[in-house]
């Protein structure tokens, strides 16, 4: 009988929600997991749940994801890029900082948009990033294989990847994740102000509020980190937004019913349309793009599909023997082949695509 392959290999560096939940998925799917935690026992808790192999430090590893608090991915980051000789990338909810601060093409920033309100490893689950945005920050700088292969391992765990510059991401999360979080605890707050009315207030909290401020349950420790490393976008987007409820306060307060009632249908149709995941029963296409064979191709081309919405189901990179050139192969929805070429087409690529049976 001949020997079966060993299994691949990952390292994670720390082992709480998300660092256990990728521990979990990736077991699941056949690799062999070692991961360390600043705090010895969260480790060894990790491993007792089965999120990790053994508890230790992988040079060897395929992978390793760094999974700490923002203020100190740069740092783990670094060593293990120092200490081994896998991809690394990293799931923390801020990019342009860390990107910056390491200067490595077998480093990819990444974040998953995956969370719990529980904490730590006790809420790790292998199916948290099913369906999941996992949002990764290549730069020109990036290699191509480093791509790929990081890309290839997030998607297996069921994750729909994308593609953004860093200073882009922290930009649009500032939005769609940081401000929410802010607004939501001050909610909170604010119906805590007063312990005498506080028993009664929230007696009449229904499911709108409850709604609104259930991210305001997360664990507060990962959110000084996160502002002081956002604090540019987020106190824009904070602008923006108090701006934003002095208009909502004057058409309150001078009974502006048309006004209101227009800024709430525009809300109540732009949240009808929010994404809800991404449709994995579809038909499928190939593109083929010749690039040169240099660092950054994959990451403008995967960039410009997530400007024009259109998903990526697979991604590889063919290089050429004879070097210079090669190409890039993209698998896409075949009803958004057309609107892709188009795009690669008016950057200057030459693309071609067929239908995958």
């Amino acid at each position: 009988m001949p020997d079966r392959d060993p299994p691949s290999r990952a390292a994670i560096v720390g082992t709480g929600l998300i660092g256990g939940s990728i521990g979990l998925a990736l077991r699941e799917r056949g690799w062999w997991v070692v991961g360390t935690d600043q705090d010895e026992a969260a480790a060894h808790e990790a491993l007792r749940r089965g999120a990790l192999d053994a508890v230790g430090v992988a040079p060897e590893a395929d992978i390793t994801f760094v999974a700490t608090p923002v203020g100190s991915v740069a740092t783990e980051v670094r060593r293990a890029l120092a200490t081994g000789h896998g991809v690394v990338t990293d799931v923390g909810g801020v990019k342009a900082p860390i990107v910056a601060a390491v200067d490595d093409r077998r480093f990819v920033g990444g974040h998953p948009m995956a969370g719990s309100e529980q904490e730590g490893v006790a809420g790790a689950r292998a199916d948290l990033f099913q369906n999941a945005v996992w949002v990764l920050t290549p730069t020109d700088q990036t290699d191509d294989g480093t791509l790929v292969r990081i890309r290839s391992v997030v998607a297996s765990l069921g994750a729909d990847v994308v593609s953004l510059p860093p200073d882009r991401h922290d930009a649009l999360v500032a939005v769609v994740s940081h401000v929410p979080h802010l607004t939501a605890a001050t909610l909170m707050a604010l119906a805590d102000e007063r312990s005498e009315e506080h028993r009664t207030m929230l007696r009449l909290a229904a499911g709108g509020f409850r709604d609104m401020t259930r991210i305001a349950s997360g664990h507060p420790g990962i959110w000084p980190d996160i502002c002081r490393e956002n604090a540019d976008a987020i106190c824009a987007v904070l602008d923006r937004f108090i701006a934003a409820l002095g208009e909502v306060r004057a058409l309150v307060a001078e009974g502006d019913r048309p006004g209101l009632l227009g800024l709430l249908e525009q809300a109540r149709e732009a949240r009808a349309h929010l994404p809800y995941g991404m449709d994995r029963d579809v038909s499928l296409a190939e593109v083929r793009i010749p690039v040169f064979d240099r660092p950054g191709e994959l990451a403008r081309i995967t960039s410009l599909t997530t400007d024009i919405s259109v998903n990526i189901y697979d991604l590889e990179i063919a290089h050429s023997v004879e070097g210079g050139q090669g190409v890039a192969i993209v698998v896409v929805n075949d009803e958004a082949v057309h609107r892709l070429l188009e795009a690669l087409r008016a950057q200057g690529y030459a693309p071609s695509s067929r239908p995958l049976s």
